[in-house]
């Protein structure tokens, strides 16, 4: 047993404000959580959304499990399918727009399901669902995901270690974004190849210190208000929903539009751009990975940063009419 060390200089404080999904299986990303279910469930076929990105079928495949692709309509639904017995499905929680409703229907469609909440952290899980979350999507942090199943950890995992892997957070902090992007591109690298493991102590400890009814409470609000402004020229239907992730604007010239919000430091991404590998042209989910603009909604910004990007948007639109 080694010597507790006393005195000496201060380290980072603990933390103990309340942590949500603190009832679930942390571990150190949602890959492995999906990883860690294909082992314990014995998954040998698992149908995958070609709306995605390729870490989840690169987790399938590295875990020996075959790929199938279904295709989503405009509603984020799988179009109508027929599964084999023992085949799984993995559902996409597509920006928190399938309420607990909809994934308790799908879940007496789809024996075997698997519910992507990755963009919902704030959505409560289904009771005897295997369901992902991931933290860093919403939160500040290196690692960190939780896995709700009926799994039973049998062996002991090892603990992960993210002191090194916080630079490119640190720097964001104090600096720009762009200063540190590339850093950060490498940390998204290395966090693919992370074997599975407990979620770090220090993530562990950061979620602690996190005021989560804040949090829920600002980004509904920005959520709301780009609900209102920009629900007419949104070819989805949105839902008004709390704590949300992103708001998903789907648009003609999305594509030509996030590059000219680029150029006016207002950084949208392209999620899932491995859709334009898997899918033709002329496929819905081609065109929705590349014209759904997903508009930061999150606790960093304000209502008056809501109506900066909306403005900026009827701008451009208006020169590309």
């Amino acid at each position: 047993m080694s010597m507790k060390e006393i005195g000496g200089y201060l380290e980072l404080d603990n933390y103990n404000l309340p942590m949500l999904h603190d009832d679930a299986i942390a571990l150190n990303s949602a890959r492995n959580c999906l990883a860690l279910l294909i082992r314990k469930k014995q998954i040998k076929q698992i149908y995958v959304p070609k709306f995605l990105c390729k870490s989840v079928s690169d987790i399938c495949l590295k875990e020996n499990v075959e790929v199938v692709y279904y295709s989503i309509g405009v509603d984020f639904l799988p179009i109508e399918l027929q599964l084999p017995k023992k085949s799984w499905i993995y559902i996409v929680n597509y920006y928190g727009q399938l309420s607990n409703c909809v994934l308790s229907q799908l879940r007496k469609k789809y024996e075997n399901i698997i519910i992507d909440n990755v963009q919902a952290f704030f959505q409560e899980p289904i009771k005897d669902i295997d369901t992902i979350y991931t933290c860093r999507k919403f939160f500040g942090v290196s690692d960190g995901a939780f896995l709700y199943s009926d799994i039973s950890l049998d062996e002991p995992l090892d603990t992960d270690e993210s002191l090194t892997r916080l630079a490119y957070l640190f720097g964001r902090y104090e600096k720009s974004a762009s200063d540190f992007y590339s850093e950060y591109l490498k940390q998204e690298k290395l966090i693919a190849s992370m074997p599975v493991r407990r979620m770090s102590k220090l993530t562990n400890n950061l979620l602690h210190g996190i005021d989560y009814q804040f949090a829920k409470d600002r980004r509904t609000q920005n959520f709301k208000y780009l609900y209102e402004r920009l629900g007419k020229i949104n070819k989805l239907k949105i839902k008004l929903i709390k704590g949300a992730y992103m708001y998903p604007l789907y648009i003609k010239n999305g594509d030509k539009i996030r590059a000219k919000m680029h150029r006016e430091k207002i950084y949208i991404a392209t999620l899932w751009p491995d859709t334009f590998l898997i899918c033709k042209e002329d496929e819905l989910e081609y065109d929705m990975a590349k014209n759904i603009l997903p508009i930061p909604v999150d606790q960093r910004y304000t209502v008056s940063d809501m109506e900066y990007i909306v403005k900026k948007i009827k701008e451009i639109t208006e020169t590309l009419s």
